[in-house]
């Protein structure tokens, strides 16, 4: 077995699939209003490639009670932390919350035990900054990560249309993580 390490994976957008989600109500709400497809979506903030009139709608999504407990598990996500952590890793949850957190907090946490297990609820880590948070490999969908301190921590992109045009990182999915991940 390689050296055991201390593995961290981003919740939103690795674990749950925040954009699909996000859309979907989009679409139900307003569905005589303009959308991107998810395949065609540019940026982390899909919100960043909308007209200005429909920006503050967008943005108010995420806000609602429920959003984040009802986000759909991403296929393989589960599988892939049991099968790290029995693998002898450390693995964590390294979530970051809204600005605006009364329901995303507390949904956060529900959806980890509902959708992964009381014992994944206990490995959260909950921070506006992960490079203040100590790993070896850091797998999330976000292109840059920027805190106050130079991160520990490699990260490793987890592949979303959005983040395809970052070059120079190493992409991971949950059918491929046993080829980029040292397990």
């Amino acid at each position: 077995m390689s050296t055991k390490k201390i593995i961290l994976v981003d919740q939103d957008g690795v674990l749950a699939n925040y954009q699909a989600h996000h859309l979907a109500l989009w679409r139900a709400e307003h569905p005589e209003k303009f959308w991107i497809p998810l395949e065609e979506v540019s940026d982390h903030h899909m919100d960043n490639l909308y007209p200005d009139d429909l920006k503050e709608a967008l943005r108010t999504i995420p806000h609602r009670k429920d959003f984040f407990r009802n986000l759909p598990i991403v296929p393989g996500g589960k599988a892939a932390l049991e099968e790290m952590l029995t693998s002898g890793h450390d693995v964590y949850i390294c979530t970051s919350p809204l600005v605006i957190h009364q329901f995303c907090v507390p949904e956060k946490f529900a959806w980890v035990e509902e959708h992964l297990g009381t014992k994944w609820a206990n490995r959260i880590i909950l921070t506006r900054d992960k490079t203040l948070v100590h790993g070896d490999i850091l797998v999330d969908d976000k292109p840059n990560i920027v805190g106050i301190r130079t991160p520990t921590w490699k990260h490793i992109l987890y592949d979303q249309p959005y983040n395809r045009h970052i070059e120079g990182q190493q992409r991971l999915t949950w059918k491929n993580y046993k080829d980029i991940l040292p397990l």
